[in-house]
């Protein structure tokens, strides 16, 4: 794979701004390892191998199972994941895949139901961010550290 242009040094502005939304979405009332399902599932369906290596990294520092990080791609063959879990994958896979039909009505009353509107908001904004970082890794070959 070829090297391409590194983003935070010929656009550190725009890059800085992106790392800035991600530091605010890290300090939601969303919980860590939360988070971290969002990030690994949304860089599952991208196919971001720089960002999936990086959060399923961070999500066993935070305490979750190899084998709930190895079943995530299969979430719902599984009861390992709860309700509310199973309820931001949803949302995380529909917002990722915004072009097939988007946040569905559905998904929305039942995130509704479970969550108030701020964390509905913030969980729309961590998989807007993971996203974001998904493009610009992949675009710019960003390749994982060899552990």
């Amino acid at each position: 794979m070829s090297n391409r242009v590194n983003i935070a040094k010929a656009a550190p502005e725009a890059y800085k701004a992106v790392m800035a939304l991600s530091n605010t979405v890290a300090a939601s009332q969303v919980p860590k390892p939360y988070q971290e399902l969002i990030k690994i599932r949304a860089s599952q369906i991208n196919g971001c191998a720089f960002c999936i290596d990086m959060h399923t990294h961070d999500a066993r520092s935070n305490g979750e199972t190899e084998q709930r990080i190895y079943l995530l791609n299969a979430w719902r063959e599984t009861t390992l994941f709860t309700e509310e879990e199973r309820c931001i994958l949803t949302i995380t896979e529909e917002v990722t895949l915004i072009s097939q039909r988007g946040l569905t009505e559905e998904t929305y009353a039942w995130a509704s139901r479970l969550f108030d509107e701020v964390y509905v908001a913030q969980l729309i904004m961590l998989i807007v961010t993971i996203n974001a970082w998904n493009r610009i890794a992949i675009t710019t070959h960003m390749q994982p550290p060899h552990r």
